[in-house]
């Protein structure tokens, strides 16, 4: 987060702790909010990354589990970085800004990602910067954010995914229980904008975007869960985020051979815990079926509008289906296992 967008973001209320946006003073309304109405949201949990030179695209097609070739400025994509055994180290969001190619990332990942990135590129005609110091992102979800983003910023783009650029601003929508829309562009214009959008829309923090994510299945990858999961447990291939047509990326082999040969074992999974405390990143899931051992992680959770968490965790195919799970241990508090908004490819 710049100084910039963090000194105008706690005048308008933002409750931060460090560097980080927890939410603007009203949790709960923030989530019911998010969950029935507009919200404004902050977006300083992601980081930009920048790719820019005549040697970018074959790059990123080179390392990223996606098809680039297929990444115009009229639409996003996610894509993966894979450790050579084919797990995931970050999960991307990816988008044009003219000849830029710009790469979203959590931004507790950012650092060690755009270093270890940069060990990659050499001779290639290219170069690798954060522009966090440069753009800004927020967020607007609603029944009728399209029409309130039209009449803010002049234009909206339509279908998930969908991405369009005009001037200094790209507008990217996402999936979501109501139409939901990313917005990047430089902090003063992004100030701008949040002022032209506030009015009858409730700001909150990423955290109630992040929960969103979870509403709709899209997988995270988080310091405890890094090199943890291969693409297809977090049903990233179902979201888009995998070509399996494309050439050679680290990884490929194992992601491939997933697909093709192997029997997939485990799946992402949406759930509810009813309990008060957080489940986190990477804890453990545990099943009767497993005795001893655990039977799924946790992808991602959030505190959820009608209280307790909910919450994205790879699981045990068998165990879901047996749908007796648990945290903690064998016979610890319950998950309820919830319906994700798309189907999941039947297991060979």
């Amino acid at each position: 987060m710049n100084e910039t967008w963090k000194n105008f973001i706690e005048s308008q209320g933002a409750v931060l702790e460090g560097s980080r946006v927890q939410d603007f003073g009203h949790p709960i309304e923030e989530r019911r909010a998010a969950a029935q109405d507009h919200v404004l949201a902050d977006l300083s949990d992601f980081s930009l990354i920048r790719a820019r030179g005549d040697d970018t695209l074959n790059f990123l097609n080179g390392q990223l589990s996606n098809d680039i070739r297929q990444l115009d400025a009229t639409r996003s994509q996610l894509a993966a970085w894979c450790s050579p055994k084919g797990r995931m180290m970050v999960i991307f969001r990816l988008f044009r800004r003219d000849k830029d190619y710009l790469l979203q990332l959590p931004a507790a990942l950012h650092e060690n990602t755009l270093k270890r990135l940069r060990m990659f590129v050499l001779r290639s005609k290219l170069t690798l910067e954060n522009v966090d110091s440069e753009l800004s992102c927020i967020g607007l979800s609603g029944p009728e954010a399209e029409n309130r983003l039209r009449e803010s910023a002049g234009f909206a783009p339509k279908g998930d995914n969908a991405c369009e650029t005009r001037g200094e601003m790209t507008i990217i929508s996402l999936p979501g229980p109501h139409p939901r829309y990313e917005i990047v562009a430089p902090t003063a214009v992004i100030m701008k904008l949040w002022d032209g959008l506030k009015s009858g829309a409730r700001p909150v923090g990423p955290a109630v975007w992040a929960w969103l994510d979870i509403m709709v299945g899209i997988p995270s990858v988080h310091p405890e869960t890094n090199e943890e999961f291969v693409p297809q447990m977090a049903n990233l291939e179902v979201v888009g985020g995998v070509n399996f047509k494309k050439g050679c990326y680290p990884g490929q082999e194992i992601v491939a051979r997933m697909q093709y040969l192997g029997k997939l074992k485990q799946r992402m999974y949406r759930a509810h815990f009813a309990g008060e405390r957080a489940p986190r990143p990477g804890e453990a899931v545990y099943a009767p079926d497993f005795p001893g051992q655990s039977a799924g992680t946790i992808v991602e959770s959030q505190p959820s509008p009608d209280g307790g968490h909910d919450l994205l965790a790879v699981i045990q195919i068998s165990s879901a289906n047996a749908g007796e799970l648990h945290l903690e241990n064998e016979s610890g508090p319950p998950l309820l296992l919830q319906t994700l908004p798309y189907s999941l490819p039947v297991a060979g």
